[in-house]
């Protein structure tokens, strides 16, 4: 006679947990939420800009975002663009079915690095080259004729430089890398912004020692450098029209 109001009970009380804890589930996981990949509404009076790339793009991006505030509505994918695979597999759904004023847009950096069978991030006589420099370039030529697809101004910005005693890449990889992708730009007669350079120049001040990303003040100084190239290319599509 119990056993069916004792049942009851017991998903009641389930339901009523369930209830009492998914809010704060929900509030955690939006504190756990990064800012950088969060999308944005479009003020639909400015152009609109995208940015594909990886951690480094990731650390100037809300820089960027904030310097180009009344000038364009500046997105990025929710994710860490990774290598060419991976830009491969997804430039389609980062691009969407919006117009794209401008596009800056980097691989590299994932791409030279050497990881083992398990995936993970090794020292290089450990390991290879998750994509070795010749289909690196054959991929980004794949993905510069998608993007060029979009009608977009397009920005190849090159990989920054890998510092001496970066685990798992070799500095001059990133010297390589960027020569096979000036070949591709220079066919498809994409603009190459020239980050590494500036980079390397300041890298004492503004990059990791012996890492391949940047302090907080170094990757606000990138963000500069980035909305430069972009507000000049804004300014001569305007132009155009």
């Amino acid at each position: 006679m119990l056993k069916r109001p004792l049942t009851l009970c017991l998903l009641l009380s389930m339901i009523f947990l369930l209830t009492a804890v998914s809010p704060c589930a929900e509030a955690q996981n939006k504190k756990k939420q990064n800012p950088v990949l969060t999308p944005i509404e479009d003020d639909p009076a400015l152009p609109r800009v995208l940015i594909i790339g990886d951690s480094i793009s990731m650390g100037y991006t809300l820089d960027t975002r904030a310097m180009l505030k009344g000038v364009a509505n500046l997105h990025r994918p929710p994710t860490n663009c990774g290598p060419t695979t991976k830009g491969l597999e997804e430039i389609d759904a980062w691009l969407g079915k919006g117009k794209w004023d401008v596009i800056h847009f980097n691989w590299g950096l994932h791409d030279l690095k050497y990881m083992n069978e398990q995936g993970k991030l090794v020292d290089v006589d450990e390991g290879k080259q998750q994509v070795p420099i010749e289909q690196y370039e054959k991929n980004i030529d794949e993905l510069v004729q998608r993007l060029k697809k979009t009608g977009a101004t397009l920005i190849w910005r090159n990989t920054t430089p890998v510092p001496e005693g970066s685990k798992g890449r070799v500095p001059a990889d990133a010297v390589k890398y960027n020569a096979a992708a000036a070949r591709v730009m220079e066919e498809h007669n994409v603009q190459i912004h020239d980050l590494y350079s500036f980079a390397k120049e300041h890298e004492k001040e503004i990059q990791l020692p012996k890492n391949v990303h940047y302090s907080k003040a170094g990757s606000k100084k990138l963000a500069e450098q980035v909305v430069e190239v972009i507000k000049a290319a804004l300014e001569e599509t305007a132009d155009q029209k």
